[in-house]
């Protein structure tokens, strides 16, 4: 079956600008152009469209489902079972924060006792899910499944208190970094106080402090993408200031 721009839209849930962007960008061409000037999609493309609608769904970026899909062992049966796992773990997650919501609700309503910890244990496991899912492996070859377990553990025990300052931290650190960059020297002053908040975030999550882990963190920031594209996105450099610092602070 073939379908029109509207017609596509209409059955995918999306906007026609949205299928006009996403043949600009080539992530998604129509099957051909008919004689009046309309793009007609076929089959092909309806598949496709679903694939990057997962993708989507589980917040990859359009330059990185470009990447994914032009990749030359890409397969589409391969893709919808990791879209399938993903998807399951993103279920836990929601069903972890549901409980987390019904508890608060009896809580409040002057049923079930409820400690500090389980009013954000929800949070936690989401974030520590989230990680697994995107730097777990590479984490786990670094540094031991052990550290890791350990970190997880240190994470989910937070009370709110530090688990709230280890947020502030954080969010201390990518305003800072913003700030700094093409300004401030990452072995200046300011690049030593940002390379100290890092130090003081890490503080909530790692057993036990090293120059050595610290600097080894830095460096996986820019070796890996998906690390430089978590502090690129706020502004493009931020993750070279950060390792460059964190290797002047640990000098």
């Amino acid at each position: 079956m073939e379908y029109t721009v509207k017609q596509l839209g209409d059955l995918a849930g999306v906007s026609g600008r949205t299928l006009r962007y996403y043949d600009q960008i080539d992530l998604l061409k129509p099957a051909y152009i008919n004689e009046v000037g309309y793009r007609i999609y076929g089959q092909r493309e309806v598949d496709r469209l679903q694939q990057i609608l997962f993708y989507r769904e589980l917040g990859v970026s359009l330059q990185r489902i470009k990447e994914i899909m032009a990749a030359p062992d890409f397969q589409e049966t391969l893709a919808l079972l990791e879209h399938r796992n993903q998807l399951l773990e993103k279920r836990k997650q929601l069903d972890v924060l549901i409980q987390n919501v019904e508890k608060t609700i009896a809580f409040r309503e002057g049923g079930k006792s409820m400690t500090d910890q389980e009013k954000f244990a929800g949070f936690k496991r989401e974030m520590v899910e989230e990680n697994e899912r995107k730097f777990g492996e590479e984490v786990r070859e670094k540094y031991g499944h052990d550290v890791v377990d350990a970190s997880n553990a240190k994470l989910m025990g937070l009370c709110e208190q530090d688990f709230a300052k280890s947020q502030e931290l954080a969010e201390e650190i990518i305003r800072s970094l913003v700030a700094a960059v093409g300004v401030d020297d990452p072995k200046g002053p300011e690049g030593l106080r940002i390379a100290e908040l890092h130090r003081q975030w890490l503080s909530f999550y790692w057993g036990h402090y090293s120059k050595e882990a610290h600097a080894g963190l830095g460096e996986m920031y820019v070796a890996d993408e998906r690390f430089t594209a978590y502090y690129d996105q706020h502004k493009a450099g931020a993750a070279k200031f950060l390792r460059d610092a964190i290797v002047a602070y640990t000098n």
